[in-house]
């Protein structure tokens, strides 16, 4: 008997070395994916935390998302083909969230200087967000009835506030939200929810395009407006003898036909009248450009007065600062042509200046009076902007220029 127990207990003894073996080398390697997960994780919290706060707040949606799109395939379903459908939702919603993360860390790399590409930033925030809202709808397919209804009053403030009072899904869920509320909820009232809250998500992707689109064409513009008052400038210094900004004053002690007691006014200097008595003769090549710079100051001097008004704004695309920087070009624009009307005696009472230092305040209140052509674009762009409501009953910032127009306070 012991010469056969004897192998057999060896035996036992080998296998249950090998058992502990591959225990202590599956422990190793757990302990080493964890060690590599918690490494890759504080890379990405580093990552996370030297992103812009668009970033930083679409990740965050993103890491939440991920987390309940987790737990919801954690559950199984006991019907095949309901937890086949299960799988498939939970897979299309990672894919979402995989586009809209990767979205992200594209234009986190189009940085220069640590300042976003505005050509780029605005259609990667549409993707990323236009994946999110998805990947958000599809999670109502998967929830419990008890977060679905925990949900629904979600739901019906985003409805009320991108859709319109007579859209026949919110008026279908407003006549349903009071047994989905209680928990009775039904698969129809399931679809309500769902539908309603892709249609009012696809209202607020409209919106958020058209204010990306107007917030463009406003920079646009302002790169065209700074462009033509530079070529203005610079045509100025080559032939400052054909925009001539100078005047010949007619003053009280000025002698009939004496040419030696006349003086020429021209923004940047006085000088005595010689034998030349046209004033473009006088001109100076740097006319142009200090008449524009004074337009700007003036310009400026609006929008300063009226930062006090502008409240910062949730909504995306920066459309208030791309309001304001349009005046300053606008403004030296407007400058050169009022001095240059005044040359020309096309405003009344208003032919001839004084002194150079009128020149200069006359192009400053010109610069100023820019709001009277702004305006327009600031009444665009609050319409804009009313129109977007990210969270409800919140009111659209305050534009430069609101209280130069005199018009009341509110919503247009």
């Amino acid at each position: 008997m012991s010469k056969f127990w004897l192998p057999g207990r060896r035996s036992r003894r080998v296998a249950e070395q090998l058992l502990t073996k591959q225990e202590h080398t599956k422990q190793l390697r757990a302990e080493q994916e964890r060690a590599e997960q918690e490494r890759a994780e504080q890379e990405r919290a580093e990552q996370d935390i030297s992103m812009s706060p668009w970033g930083a707040r679409a990740l965050s949606r993103i890491n939440y998302l991920h987390s309940q799109n987790g737990i919801e395939k954690c559950k199984r379903d006991p019907n095949p083909e309901k937890e086949c459908k299960r799988k498939a939702l939970v897979d299309g919603i990672y894919v979402h969230l995989a586009i809209a993360r990767k979205a992200v860390k594209e234009l986190e790399h189009r940085r220069i200087f640590k300042v976003p590409i505005l050509a780029t930033q605005g259609r990667s925030l549409e993707i990323v967000w236009s994946h999110l809202r998805a990947a958000d709808v599809a999670m109502l397919e998967l929830v419990s009835k008890e977060d679905l209804a925990s949900r629904s009053g979600e739901v019906l403030s985003m409805a009320q506030a991108h859709l319109q009072p007579d859209n026949p899904q919110c008026e279908e869920l407003v006549r349903r939200i009071d047994r989905i509320r209680a928990g009775d909820v039904s698969r129809i009232d399931r679809g309500v929810l769902i539908h309603t809250l892709d249609a009012a998500y696809g209202a607020l992707d409209a919106e958020l395009s058209r204010v990306r689109s107007l917030r463009d064409m406003l920079w646009l513009a302002t790169v065209v407006v700074f462009l033509g008052v530079t070529v203005l400038a610079v045509y100025g210094v080559f032939s400052p003898h054909t925009f001539s900004l100078c005047f010949i004053p007619e003053r009280a002690n000025d002698l009939p036909g004496n040419a030696s007691s006349k003086i020429v006014i021209c923004p940047t200097h006085e000088t005595g009248l010689r034998e030349v008595k046209y004033p473009s003769h006088y001109a100076s090549a740097t006319d142009i450009l200090a008449v524009e710079v004074a337009g700007l100051c003036g310009a400026a001097l609006t929008v300063i007065a009226s930062l006090r008004r502008m409240p910062g704004t949730s909504k995306p695309y920066g459309l208030p600062l791309a309001a304001a920087v349009l005046k300053f070009p606008t403004g030296a624009l407007t400058a050169f042509l009022g001095i240059l009307f005044i040359r020309g005696a096309f405003i009344p009472g208003l032919s001839n200046l004084d002194s150079r230092a009128q020149v200069l305040a006359w192009a400053a209140v010109f610069g100023a009076a820019q709001h009277l052509v702004t305006r327009l674009v600031d009444a665009r762009a609050r319409e804009a902007l009313s129109a977007v409501s990210l969270e409800p009953g919140t009111e659209p910032p305050e534009l430069p220029g609101r209280e130069m127009d005199g018009s009341p306070k509110g919503r247009p």
